[in-house]
């Protein structure tokens, strides 16, 4: 598969806009605005936000590589990683919620896009080899 294709996958496009609304909220939340330094910060708000974005960007990547792997361990992995992912994002809208963030709509739009991100993973998940014996989220 080319990664031509790869805009071609529904959980790949939903994966992008999933990373699309953390990186929006992201800036959005954070005192310190160059999300590139967020790491730096000291705020429990930064360094949350830091994390909600790592974890937004690394899923698209890992549905790449399931996608170009061969290895059905690896596909496994790659799942079990995607779901610990989702569910962080969650953890992570508790804790920008917990830590005062005043609008709280922008974490549940960011909790819907995660479930519409969620039907697609599943839907996915259900067309790769083996799916059968996977536990999904």
């Amino acid at each position: 598969m080319s990664k031509k294709k790869l805009g071609h996958i529904p959980v790949y496009r939903k994966a992008l806009e999933l990373c699309e609304m953390s990186r929006a909220i992201a800036s959005y939340v954070t005192f310190n605005k160059d999300l590139l330094k967020l790491y730096k910060s000291n705020s429990l708000r930064d360094i949350i936000a830091d994390a909600l974005l790592t974890d937004a960007i690394l899923i698209p990547q890992k549905i790449a590589q399931t996608e170009f792997s061969a290895s059905n361990d690896e596909k496994y992995r790659n799942i079990s990683f995607i779901k610990i992912m989702i569910k962080n994002i969650n953890s992570y809208c508790t804790g920008l919620e917990r830590d005062g963030v005043p609008e709280k709509e922008y974490l549940n739009l960011l909790r819907q896009e995660i479930r519409s991100f969620r039907k697609s993973f599943k839907k996915w998940t259900g067309t790769l080899p083996n799916s059968g014996n996977m536990q999904l989220p």
